[in-house]
């Protein structure tokens, strides 16, 4: 295991994740239920979920496309959905 490559994932992760949608949702889960593991271990496997999609199509993705246009394309996306929550359409 590289742990370089994994303390990296984990702190862009976590400080991505704060105050992200996701956390406020699982607040707001959290507050309304008496099940707190419930909600928990729903969100933590979703997160797992997620995480194992983009690594898989990541990992597909870095074999046909430069990790350089790679990099370009998933900024691009980040600037139309930051437009679109923007606008409201989101």
């Amino acid at each position: 295991m590289d742990w370089k490559i994994f303390g990296t994932a984990f702190v862009t992760l976590f400080l991505a994740e704060l105050g992200d949608k996701t956390q406020l949702a699982v607040i707001t889960m959290t507050a309304s239920t008496e099940s707190k593991i419930s909600v928990f271990l729903g969100a933590a496997a979703a997160l797992v979920v997620v995480t194992l999609i983009g690594v898989l199509v990541g990992g597909v993705l870095s074999e046909y496309i430069p990790t350089e246009w790679l990099q370009r394309i998933v900024a691009a996306a980040f600037i139309v959905i930051g437009v679109l929550m923007l606008l409201g359409k989101l």
